[in-house]
């Protein structure tokens, strides 16, 4: 806190932020800050939740304090987005804290974290599962929101308010040991204090902090492998697959082989930097909320160590990730309702007119021009042994159509027996989704008789009786 600042207290009507309110109120002078108090209910226990405000509200009237409050119905709130209560009900209220930060009410949010809660959330990490971000546990600065009370015990800011002869509100729900955090709280700790280290929440306070010292450096080394190898383009980021499985930071700091990229049960190193790379993409481009786990991010290396061409994950957050060749594209995945708008599909109908002679065709949806070449076809040669890319002029009728696929769309490709739906012939080539959008074809008479990457109909391909043929290139813009 600086001298002028504007800080909002978080008053819950607890011990712990009661007990924030008034030790700040004896700083405040000494600290040169503006006081005011901030309230957040979630509506989660009915009159005791309103009662809750109006005690806090009271507080505030009491020392002659500015009262921000609002409310939310979050157990409606969870229900609709599928949450977990308790997550739902945090980022409601660290969205109303950011709001009055955005809006001037207050420079910072003073929250009321102690070191029983940096504990008992480390233990919930571990029990979860985590890795180092998850034993940081809670973080002392989060934007506007500080928290100056993490080093601080719950049981001595009681014993600061008893002396003080002020009361607080009890939350019911604190005790209810079917959530695992009361459990943690009324039970395992507890247990252990009493069992195996006396200590043991300054112990796990002290690893929280550890943990996030030893991530801070590590997200440096990852926003400069970052920079280096990842641009984004057109929401898309293109992360190639030697950058990922070696994942070499610039300036001499190596965590792999500089020979191979191939993975190795030795290359840790590579592997640590390669998985904070997916993480740090997904977080990049997710629009909405989802928790990205170790198995989702494990999934990912195995798709860059061996999946196939074209195969594809779905991520949490909304997020797409595809093996295209030597490399992998992520991108936040289309909702239909929202997005059509500001991302049309890409369709296209151009019609093509080959009486005289050649034709390129510009197809800007795609970023390429197609080139109809008129070729003299020899009925004996060589070349005839690649007949099944060459059209047969002669068969062709009007109109001739270069267009994106479409649903329902059948093709018959030389060398098979019968026509097949399009999608199924792309699925067996394992063109995921992405790739398949706006995929060319190309029609005579509404009749299918090319398609990108596959053999020219077998009705339509050049014979032995061809005198001349088309054939198609197709060439990046």
């Amino acid at each position: 806190m600086r001298p002028g600042d504007r800080v909002g207290v978080a008053v819950s009507g607890g011990a712990d932020s009661v007990a924030l309110l008034l030790l700040l109120l004896e700083l405040r002078s000494k600290l040169g800050i503006v006081l005011s108090v901030v309230h957040f209910n979630h509506k989660l226990r009915g009159r005791a939740s309103d009662a809750d405000e109006e005690f806090v509200a009271s507080l505030a009237a009491k020392y002659k304090l500015e009262f921000h409050s609002s409310s939310a119905d979050i157990a409606k709130k969870a229900k609709k987005e599928r949450a977990n209560l308790e997550d739902a009900a945090r980022r409601a209220r660290h969205d109303y804290f950011r709001s009055l930060a955005d809006a001037g009410a207050c420079t910072r949010i003073a929250v009321a974290h102690t070191a029983d809660d940096q504990a008992e959330t480390v233990l919930a990490h571990l029990l979860r599962g985590t890795g180092l971000a998850g034993l940081g546990g809670i973080h002392p600065l989060s934007g506007p929101i500080f928290r100056p009370l993490l080093p601080v015990r719950r049981a001595a800011l009681r014993t600061y308010l008893r002396r003080k002869k002020q009361g607080w509100r009890e939350d019911a729900t604190n005790r209810d040991t079917r959530r695992m955090r009361a459990r943690i709280r009324k039970k395992l700790l507890p247990l252990l204090e009493k069992q195996f280290q006396p200590a043991v929440v300054e112990h796990l306070a002290s690893l929280a902090n550890l943990a996030r010292e030893d991530e801070a450096f590590l997200d440096a080394l990852l926003e400069q492998r970052m920079a280096a190898a990842v641009p984004e383009r057109e929401g898309e980021v293109h992360l190639a697959l030697a950058d990922l499985l070696a994942a070499r930071a610039k300036n001499g700091f190596s965590t792999g082989s500089r020979e191979s990229t191939e993975y190795s049960e030795q290359n840790h190193g590579s592997a640590a930097m390669g998985k904070r790379m997916v993480r740090g993409i997904v977080e990049r481009l997710k629009k909405r909320s989802g928790q990205l786990s170790a198995s989702h991010v494990e999934a990912v290396l195995e798709l860059a160590r061996g999946g196939r061409n074209g195969s594809s994950l779905s991520l949490p957050g909304g997020i797409e990730v595809r093996k295209d060749r030597e490399a992998l594209v992520f991108r936040a995945m289309r909702n239909a309702e929202t997005n059509r708008a500001a991302n049309p599909p890409r369709e296209f109908s151009y019609d093509i007119d080959l009486s005289r002679g050649a034709q390129d065709v510009r197809v800007p949806e795609l970023g390429c021009v197609f080139r109809f070449r008129v070729i003299d076809w020899p009925s004996e040669g060589e070349e005839n042994k690649n007949r099944e890319m060459v059209l047969d002029p002669e068969r062709l009728r009007s109109p001739l159509v270069l267009r994106n696929w479409r649903a329902g769309d059948r093709l018959r490709p030389s060398g098979h027996q019968n026509a097949h739906k399009l999608k199924r012939l792309l699925n067996e080539k394992h063109i995921s989704r992405w790739e398949r959008e706006g995929w060319p074809v190309l029609t005579s008479g509404g009749v299918l008789v090319w398609a990108r990457g596959f053999a020219v109909a077998t009705d339509f391909a050049a014979d032995e009786r061809t005198r001349s043929g088309i054939v198609i290139a197709e060439e990046k813009l």
